[in-house]
């Protein structure tokens, strides 16, 4: 199993160093030396807790969808011409752009600071990892 030093594992889950540590010291986490003496924990017990601590905030649309890929979030930026506009939304730690119709932006009563979820419906998602590097 992959090993992540407690920095990163702190970039991951968005705390410190120091909580990492607090939890690898009343067991949420369990902390192993790495191969150059430095503390890590399991890539897949933190993949784990991340799931497990990631709430965002209900979707208030509530309908019905076959799209597995919901993003609650604030809206913090449009930029919009007479037919073409970009939303920007913040959901959590994640910033989720669109591209979509300027009367579309008017019709959903968007406007920054507003409640909005992005919905996801993809055939391809690429996933991406570090050539010849291993997180440690």
């Amino acid at each position: 199993m992959p090993q992540i030093r407690i920095s990163e594992a702190a970039r991951f889950l968005g705390v410190s160093d120091d909580t990492v540590r607090r939890w690898t010291e009343n067991g949420t986490l369990t902390a192993q030396k790495d191969g150059a003496g430095r503390l890590a924990v399991d890539g897949l017990e933190l993949a784990t807790l991340a799931r497990d601590q990631s709430h965002l905030p209900d979707d208030p649309s509530r309908s019905g969808s076959s799209a597995r890929n919901r993003f609650v979030g604030l809206v913090t930026g449009i930029t919009a011409d007479k037919v073409m506009a970009q939303v920007e939304l913040q959901c959590g730690p994640f910033r989720v752009v669109s591209l979509m119709s300027s009367e579309a932006v008017r019709e959903l009563g968007l406007e920054l600071g507003s409640v909005a979820t992005a919905v996801v419906k993809a055939t391809t998602v690429i996933i991406e990892t570090p050539q010849g590097k291993s997180i440690i």
